[in-house]
């Protein structure tokens, strides 16, 4: 007997169910390896992540964004300046800060030139 993959026990499964057949011995390995599969998957698939490093890092530049938006409405470049980070970051995170749920950034657009400020 060969080792049961998890490819031949989800042909095994799909050839039982179209056959309605009874389970024998190779059956119920393949039982055995389809709720393994699925406990891995169930695993893999919860939510109870930790935030990376990088996540954490961005939520305190996002909390220094909203700093130096109080001072008034600022252009992506000069919030980028004012804390060191690179324009595609801070554009990243302004989006984000718009987009998310409490809408804190509000984009304005002159002249081809687009203003962030604090939502009112």
């Amino acid at each position: 007997m060969t080792k049961m993959t998890y490819a031949q026990a989800i042909d095994n499964a799909i050839a039982l169910f179209s056959q309605g057949g009874q389970i024998d011995a190779e059956d119920k390995e393949t039982v055995e390896k389809l709720e393994a599969l699925k406990a891995q998957l169930a695993k893999r698939h919860s939510e109870s992540r930790k935030p990376t490093a990088k996540q954490k890092e961005n939520e305190s530049i996002k909390t220094q964004i909203l700093e130096v938006l109080a001072d008034g409405r600022k252009t992506c470049g000069d919030i980028a300046k004012a804390l060191d980070i690179t324009g595609q970051r801070c554009s990243a995170l302004l989006r984000q800060l718009g987009e998310d749920g409490t809408k804190e950034v509000v984009k304005t657009m002159e002249k081809k030139v687009a203003y962030f400020s604090l939502a009112a």
